[in-house]
């Protein structure tokens, strides 16, 4: 099956919004070809089949930090309608919604960049842990030649000597005697 979309496309629209990973109403109807009116309206008349885990209404301040951050996405900061996020789930339902060729093809390739993020972002903390694990080995390691180090390089502690000179006179105070003139 050729690939109607470059996976470096889909990549760029997948958001991270909620701590979830979506893609904006607008964006999933231009991959498919559709109106995103016409794909909202498919989403409503199926609403069961859209729990709030796979589709969210984004909040104005959500809208406006995605408008911000996402270039491709200007208009939607005069929209008054807030666009709605589709997690991975909901982009799943929507190929039952939406029963084009294009939709299912599009939709398969979307899940595949999904699966692939997600092992990619797998391998990064399978790695990250690695890492971890390696610098507290290291770390004990090196703390014992760094004290070690330490203690040659720190000079003895040797009482030192005050600063100035001494006078050799007893310690007898000295007494003034006023003479009467």
């Amino acid at each position: 099956m050729p690939n109607l979309i470059p996976v470096e496309i889909i990549e760029q629209r997948i958001l991270l919004i909620r701590g979830e990973k979506v893609m904006i109403d607008r964006d999933l109807a231009e991959l498919y070809g559709v109106a995103t009116k016409a794909l909202n309206q498919a989403v409503r008349r199926n609403k069961d089949r859209f729990p709030e885990n796979f589709m969210f209404q984004l909040m104005k301040d959500e809208r406006d930090e995605v408008v911000t951050n996402c270039d491709h996405l200007s208009d939607l900061r005069f929209s008054y309608r807030m666009p709605y996020a589709f997690t991975e789930h909901g982009v799943a339902m929507l190929s039952s919604v939406l029963k084009s060729k294009r939709a299912i093809q599009v939709n398969i390739q979307i899940m595949n960049t999904f699966v692939q993020l997600r092992r990619m972002l797998a391998d990064n903390k399978a790695l990250a842990l690695r890492l971890d694990e390696l610098e507290r080995k290291y770390d004990a390691q090196f703390k014992v030649v760094f004290d070690a180090l330490r203690k040659l390089i720190a000079p003895p502690d040797s009482p030192k000597r005050p600063i100035g000179f001494r006078v050799g006179e007893s310690k007898t105070p000295y007494i003034v005697i006023k003479r009467k003139s």
